[in-house]
């Protein structure tokens, strides 16, 4: 099942229709979720109590016009909804139990988009086992390109994975990333003792290694080896430009390190324009 989280923002709207296709292509059932948190109201010596019944009224009336949207763009999708107390990053890592797949906007009106980018994505993407799609509200043609960025790590993989199945789903293209940096001091002619061939060689030979181990299952998907001497924030937000969907681990060593849930991903999630999907090795 994939579980689309709602609050009635554009972003959110966005990525009901992405969890829709979503969903079409992998024929899996959709449940969508929205989160009811009452905290924020009953802070003080008289809280308002007409207020739980006015965000219940609020959160049915956001699930009716999503499951429409569903309706509309994939008829034949089975599709479910749910209102839900609780955080929106408890009620995510709560419905990712069982869930091939969590699907939310960028950002929005504050039940699951609101903070994204701040406390939702680290402790969603972090903290769950399955993949997460974070999707911005602006529409964008379709490219036909996956991009997935991928290092010297086996921790990569299961991004790697997911890669390749959106790929052969979408009938795309999957481009993979692999930047790579030559330490500091190799900037000193003094130490330096690198033969940059021979440095390129081994990075190039880093993306041919991981893509072997996909490539036998996936013989329909065309592979672009893109290795280049860059930050690896800059190489996957260029990629990003051309993409339907950019694939990153939630942590690694090298090219992709700082656990991508530190300063990669937030760069990453806040400079795409590009649906992110965050797969945690």
């Amino acid at each position: 099942m994939i579980v689309v989280g709602v609050d009635g923002s554009v972003t959110s709207r966005a990525a009901v229709e992405w969890a829709a296709d979503d969903a079409f292509r992998m024929r899996m059932p959709l449940r969508i979720v929205h989160a009811v948190d009452r905290s924020p109201y009953q802070i003080g010596r008289y809280p308002d109590a007409a207020v739980p019944d006015m965000l219940l009224r609020a959160g049915r009336r956001i699930l009716r016009e999503a499951e429409a949207l569903v309706h509309e763009r994939r008829p034949t999708v089975e599709v479910t909804s749910q209102d839900v107390e609780g955080s929106p990053a408890a009620v995510l890592r709560e419905q990712a139990e069982g869930a091939v797949e969590i699907v939310v906007g960028t950002r929005g009106l504050g039940g699951f988009a609101g903070a994204l980018l701040g406390s939702v994505s680290m402790h969603v993407a972090g903290h769950v086992h399955c993949p997460v799609v974070v999707v911005p509200g602006e529409h964008r043609p379709v490219r036909g390109e996956v991009v997935v960025g991928v290092d010297d790590s086996a921790e990569c993989e299961p991004a790697l994975a997911y890669a390749f199945e959106q790929a052969k789903l979408r009938a795309g293209t999957l481009r993979v990333v692999h930047a790579w940096q030559l330490p500091v001091h190799a900037f000193a002619p003094e130490i330096s003792s690198y033969d940059m061939d021979e440095v390129r060689t081994a990075q190039h030979q880093v993306v041919r290694d991981r893509v072997a181990i996909f490539s036998e299952d996936y013989p329909e998907v065309k592979v672009l080896e893109d290795v280049q001497s860059a930050h690896p924030v800059n190489a996957l937000t260029d990629a990003s430009e051309r993409a339907d969907l950019l694939v990153v681990g939630s942590h690694g060593r090298g090219a992709l390190g700082s656990m991508l849930l530190g300063s990669v991903s937030r760069a990453v999630l806040h400079h795409t324009r590009c649906p992110v999907a965050v797969v945690r090795a």
